[in-house]
């Protein structure tokens, strides 16, 4: 199985038990989809794509930016994803949205067609950055800008590793090599902007997003929210001695329980917002 073969697969796994938190989702990553709305220049009557979309987020918030006059397409190699996607897009009754299943580097749209080009946590897992993100400028009208997200360093992140490093205690794994397919592979600034400016962008930009990543709920349910978010932890966590699995849960609900804020936990989080212009 190729790499983009299994980072699909482990999407397609997840995709039904995102669509059972999606609203929770949805706000968690809120502030990371206004920035790239606001740094993309999206606008009411605008016509954006998001790119790798999963079960449809940003793309139904950018529905709702743009309203009746607009038009937003969300992509996503992952067919089970984009059918959450247009379930999700049928309840909010959205109509001026609609999924397709393409991956990056042959994306299904005309050249020049979109006024903003946008990705969420995508650009990590594509098979060739370089290659998505040329055709991701492809399909942009000249003059307008693209906007990627992706998350700065692990160690600013303690959503990630407030866990993850509990659970590398107790089921380690090798280290993967630097341009591996992971949730971390552009968290060094300037190494996206690098590619951006590659791919043909002009006026390459890249800001630091910090923001809160905030969970309205107890400790426990945060622990069942992450471990659904994520098929490749769930066969980590499935391989441990039932003696070891207790012990890992105890230490990251401790973990997560030292990020209490009021009735939920918060965490501080930090993205890296890169745009360019066609």
């Amino acid at each position: 199985m190729s790499q983009q073969d299994e980072v699909i697969s482990k999407w397609s796994s997840s995709a039904p038990l995102w669509e059972k938190h999606s609203e929770i989702i949805r706000e968690l990553f809120a502030p990371v989809s206004e920035a790239l709305i606001e740094d993309a220049g999206v606008v009411s009557g605008s016509s954006v794509l998001d790119v790798a979309t999963g079960p449809g987020e940003p793309a139904l918030r950018i529905a709702e930016v743009v309203g009746p006059a607009g038009e937003v397409v969300g992509a996503d190699p992952a067919a089970v994803a984009i059918e959450v996607a247009r379930r999700m897009a049928s309840q909010r009754s959205l109509k001026n949205v609609r999924f397709e299943v393409a991956g990056a580097d042959s994306l299904p749209f005309p050249d020049d067609h979109f006024d903003a080009v946008i990705s969420r946590f995508g650009v990590m897992f594509f098979p060739s950055p370089v290659n998505g993100i040329r055709e991701m400028l492809r399909v942009l009208k000249p003059g307008r800008t693209m906007s990627l997200a992706v998350w700065h360093y692990l160690d600013n992140n303690p959503f990630h590793y407030c866990l993850a490093r509990i659970v590398d205690r107790f089921s380690p794994e090798p280290e993967l090599p630097p341009d591996a397919p992971t949730p971390f592979r552009f968290a060094t600034p300037g190494k996206l902007r690098s590619i951006v400016e590659e791919a043909g962008a002009r006026d390459v930009s890249e800001r630091l997003l910090r923001f809160s990543i905030n969970a309205p709920m107890n400790a426990e349910d945060f622990w069942n929210l992450r471990c659904d978010m994520a098929e490749k932890l769930r066969q980590r966590l499935a391989a441990l001695p039932t003696e070891a699995f207790i012990e890992l849960k105890k230490q990251a609900l401790d973990a997560f329980r030292s990020y209490t804020k009021g009735a939920g936990v918060s965490f501080p989080g930090e993205v890296l917002i890169v745009s360019g212009r066609k």
